[in-house]
């Protein structure tokens, strides 16, 4: 039975960003991936879905502008698009098994504990001092009859031939952006919302106005609405709901949520703790039994299950198994956005926690589009700002073409509490840009 410093499980970004740097200490590695090696963000994630939102924006864009200096909008040929980005995503697993292969052992394959401090894998096992659980999130499985003829964001975004008509399960990130670009492209596109309302973690005015926008474009949506059961008809998919009659599809996607990669993994064996939200974790990311931890979207945390979170959860406890660190998580100002079209974005707090708090927290709405910065923009651009008792900036949210290039530059004021005074003192942004406008917006 061979023995390893670490054995880590998953090779995402929260694992390859703690492989590389354990190889700086030469410590012994075996790293054990039952996937595509990288794991969902550069893979089937948000690296191809950037690459796709660049083509959607600009035709979107274009098409805004029609009559408004532009003469003709772009169209988007979806499937030379789809060619083109796979060929350029198509190599990076194997690159990446290639690079991770150079640093410590690698090994194709499902594992499961045996007990606290070994793992079966290919019917081989394996000691670690230390291991560590990245196993990261899938999407979410349906049970009603017919899920068998759903598909996943991963098949949407290798998807060859535009369908003419597609039906979201579910009202979060994926349904919203993806929905985006099949309906910037040509496709049909409904969407199911099990509850009243989309983007539950983002600020609702915002999402809401969201929801209006995209329904000016086509896109159709069907709120406190299930599906129950999927049948096929011909060449195409009836999707039978809880209210109202059956919807017919050309392609229905499963965007109901992802969740945990634990169930291959035996934990009870280990007598690791875990429910259905993920693997437990405390305040060092260490589960219950000493020398187990689990990072990244595997995790029970309450915290955002972005690449960078993932990537910090890493470095953390670099820092701690390696470095010496000694004081629990502490986590940054972090921003997140949807890339739909018009962008949400948001930082810190959301106005929607502090609503009724006005003894604590002010909250201010600018209109964007009265700038000029703006004027070639024909829809509303808004942002909202939380300031605290001090009057911090605590947290901002923003609806527009630009919230998530613009919502990053409040990122570092609010995880650093610039103020106005600092802000002038140190900074001196390119003009013109909402940059430049910050100085008015801070206290």
């Amino acid at each position: 039975m061979k023995k390893y410093d670490y054995i880590i499980l998953g090779t995402g970004p929260a694992a390859y960003q703690l492989i590389k740097l354990l190889a700086t200490q030469h410590k012994s590695i075996l790293a054990i991936e039952s996937g595509l090696f990288g794991g969902t963000c550069p893979n089937v994630g948000c690296e191809p879905k950037i690459y796709l939102d660049g083509a959607v924006q600009a035709a979107l864009l274009s098409k805004q502008l029609e009559g408004h200096g532009i003469e003709q909008a772009a169209t988007m040929n979806w499937s030379q698009l789809m060619r083109e980005k796979k060929e350029r995503f198509a190599s990076w697993a194997n690159e990446t098994r290639k690079n991770i292969s150079k640093v410590c052992d690698v090994i194709s394959g499902s594992a499961h504990f045996i007990d606290w401090q070994t793992i079966e894998a290919n019917r081989h096992y394996f000691q670690g001092n230390k291991i560590i659980i990245a196993t990261g999130r899938r999407p979410h499985e349906l049970s009603i009859p017919g899920a068998k003829f759903v598909h996943d964001s991963s098949d949407v975004l290798s998807l060859n031939k535009l369908p003419e008509h597609v039906t979201f399960i579910g009202g979060g990130y994926v349904a919203m952006e993806l929905a985006t670009f099949l309906a910037a492209a040509g496709s049909q596109v409904t969407i199911l919302v099990r509850g009243d309302r989309v983007l539950r973690h983002f600020y609702q005015k915002y999402s809401r106005e969201l929801v209006v926008r995209m329904k000016q474009r086509g896109i159709q949506f069907e709120f406190e609405t299930e599906p129950t059961r999927i049948t096929q008809l011909s060449d195409k998919y009836v999707v039978e709901l809880n209210q109202d009659g059956p919807i017919v599809t050309d392609y229905v996607v499963n965007a109901s949520g992802r969740m945990p990669n634990i169930e291959k993994l035996d934990l009870s064996a280990a007598q690791i703790d875990y429910s259905t939200r993920g693997i437990d974790v405390d305040r060092h990311l260490q589960t219950n039994v000493k020398n187990i931890y689990a990072i990244g979207d595997v995790t029970s945390q309450d915290v955002p299950n972005l690449t960078p979170v993932a990537e910090f959860q890493a470095q953390y406890l670099f820092n701690s198994l390696e470095k010496g660190l000694t004081q629990p998580i502490n986590y940054p100002s972090i921003g997140t956005g949807v890339f739909a079209f018009p962008q949400l974005a948001q930082a810190g707090i959301n106005p929607d926690s502090v609503l009724e708090d006005g003894d604590n927290f002010e909250i201010r709405e600018y209109e964007l589009s009265q700038s000029s910065l703006y004027a070639g923009q024909k829809e509303k651009g808004l942002l909202t700002v939380v300031y605290d008792k001090a009057n911090y900036i605590v947290g901002v949210s923003e609806i527009s073409m630009s919230a998530v290039n613009d919502i990053n530059y409040f990122v570092p004021i609010i995880g650093l509490r610039i103020n106005k005074n600092e802000w002038h003192r140190n900074v001196l942004p390119i003009y013109p840009a909402l940059a430049d406008k910050i100085e008015g917006i801070l206290r």
